[in-house]
Order: C-alpha cells, then sequence, then structure tokens
C-alpha cells in the first residue's frame, strides 16, 4: 500500500505544482494562443474584458494584483498597449512584449498618400508599428514555440504536454491555412471598405487588399464635406462592401451606404465572441475569413 500513496501524493504534488503556473495575457488573441499550448495543464486569463479597447484601457485594482500574480505575462507591445509599461516595471515574475520576438514579421502603417488605400486610420500613424501581429499565422507560430518553451521552464513535469500541444497547433495552422488560401485568393481585387486598419496581416497572407479606411474617431465625428468624400468613394467603387467590427455598428455606415449597392457585415480582429479553448485561435481567423468570403462572393 506504501508505493501506491505515496506515488499518489507525488502525483497530487506535481497536479498543484502544475496549477501554481498562471499565464496571463493582456489581449484575447494571445490568450487564444496560449490556450492551444496550455490545453489539458491550466487555463490561460486574459487582463482586458470583451469590448475593451488595448489603446485606451484604464487599469483595475484587480488588474493590478493580476499581473503581480501571474507566473507568465504576455503582451503585444507598447505600440498597442501603452498603458502597460508603468504598470510592468514592479512585476517580479518574467513578461515578454511579443512584439520583440526574434523572427516575427512586423508591419507598419503606410501613409495617406499610398496608392490605393486613400484615408488612413487616424488612430495609427503612418509609419507607426501595426500591432495586429497576431494575424498572420506564422506569427502566431512563433508566439506559441515561446510560449510552449516558458511553460516548460515554469511545469517541467508537464513539458511534454506542451511539445505535443504545440505540435498539433502547428498542424492545425497548416490545414487552416491551406483553406484559407483557396477561399480566399479568388477574391483578390474584390472592393472593400474597413472602419479599421487592423488586417493587414491576415490581408497579405491571402491576398486581398481594402480599399479604403473610413477612420472614425468616437470623439471626433466627421464634418459634412468629409462624409461626401468617403459616400463619393463608394459610389465609385461600385458593388461593395463595407465592414465593421463589434459590438457596435458605427452609425455612419447605414449613412455612406444608403441607396448605394453595397453591403454591410462585420469583422471581428480579437475573437471576442470565441470561446476560449485549444483551436480558439483557429476560429478567430476561420470568422475573419468567413466574414470577408461571405460578404465578397455574394457581390
Amino acid at each position: 500500500m506504501f508505493r501506491p500513496l505515496v506515488a499518489l501524493l507525488l502525483a497530487g504534488c506535481m497536479a498543484s505544482a502544475a496549477a501554481e503556473v498562471r499565464l496571463l495575457t493582456s489581449v484575447k488573441p494571445l490568450q487564444l494562443i496560449a490556450a492551444a499550448v496550455q490545453d489539458g495543464a491550466g487555463v490561460p486569463e486574459v487582463l482586458l474584458p470583451p469590448g475593451a479597447s488595448p489603446h485606451h484601457y484604464a487599469l483595475r485594482p484587480s488588474d493590478v494584483r493580476a499581473l503581480r500574480e501571474a507566473t507568465l505575462f504576455y503582451w503585444i507591445g507598447p505600440d498597442l498597449e501603452a498603458f502597460l509599461p508603468r504598470v510592468l516595471d514592479g512585476r517580479s515574475q518574467p513578461s515578454l512584449a511579443v512584439q520583440e520576438l526574434p523572427g516575427l514579421q512586423l508591419r507598419h502603417f503606410a501613409g495617406e498618400t499610398e496608392a490605393g488605400k486613400g484615408e488612413h486610420d487616424h488612430a495609427h500613424r503612418p509609419g507607426s508599428l501595426d500591432a495586429h501581429l497576431w494575424l498572420l499565422p506564422a506569427n502566431a507560430r512563433l508566439i506559441a514555440a515561446r510560449m510552449a518553451s516558458d511553460l516548460a521552464g515554469a511545469d517541467p513535469a508537464s513539458a511534454a504536454r506542451y511539445q505535443a500541444n504545440l505540435a498539433a497547433f502547428e498542424a492545425r495552422l497548416d490545414d487552416l491555412d491551406r483553406r484559407l488560401k483557396e477561399r480566399l485568393e479568388k477574391l483578390a481585387g474584390k472592393p472593400y471598405f474597413v472602419f479599421h486598419e487592423a488586417y493587414d496581416y491576415f490581408e497579405a497572407a491571402y491576398g486581398l487588399d481594402h480599399a479604403g479606411v473610413f477612420s472614425v474617431s468616437p470623439e471626433v465625428q466627421p464634418g459634412a464635406r468629409q462624409v461626401a468624400r468617403m459616400r463619393q468613394r463608394l459610389q465609385e467603387a461600385g458593388p461593395t462592401c463595407v465592414f465593421s467590427e463589434p459590438p457596435l455598428q458605427p452609425r455612419l455606415a447605414q449613412t455612406l451606404s444608403a441607396g448605394l449597392p453595397v453591403r454591410l457585415a462585420e469583422l471581428d480582429p480579437l475573437g471576442s465572441a470565441v470561446a476560449v479553448g485549444p483551436q480558439g485561435y483557429e476560429q478567430l481567423l476561420e470568422g475573419l475569413g468567413e466574414g470577408l468570403a461571405g460578404c465578397l462572393e455574394a457581390l
């Protein structure tokens, strides 16, 4: 009886040790990648609640406490979460701004004069880093590999599981990448417009390119001249799609599209409605692909 009891006690201790590894991410897309790597060994947490903007988030006391207690913390970087650097100075455990990972493919926002882009998103200064880097599958692979390595260091008993989960994640991405290319590359050249310049990584991977960005600031409503210019662009484009993001469709979308052959649809680059699980990241990309294809195929 002694040996089985010792084995049970050891197993219990190992499970407790594994449970103590608390992985926290700033935004949901990183949480979805972490969920694939941690599957069966833990559930990652996320700092920002659904609907919160990573550009303008105000930390609560509970958020500061979560940051201090997390074993591992991953965020995009100061180009997205400008509110974090000051708070992270007080963290004693590892933190990683994933935009600094070696080998990551990074893009920068173009200026207003870039051919075919028209008005840029004024929340993203020309030349600044495009921080929506999780929307490129190749970047997600690098992030997942780093998470698997860090988790194995913090929880050696589960190292084999993390590596197996990483391999399964990479295999699923291979399959998803093939399916998205087959469907989306046929739609190259079809015009569409967005309200947020967030999709360049995804577009570059699958041969798409938005025709323009209707920059809308919650604080400053566009004037009549600007609205007229936006509407003229839609008239010139002919049958087209205009994509907003959840949770709300800008009222301006209805004004711009009234009486025109314009289809209004939605894209969710943060995966707000995606359940946290081992295949959540793939569902985020599939949702983007389905949203784009579902509208553009109907033009």
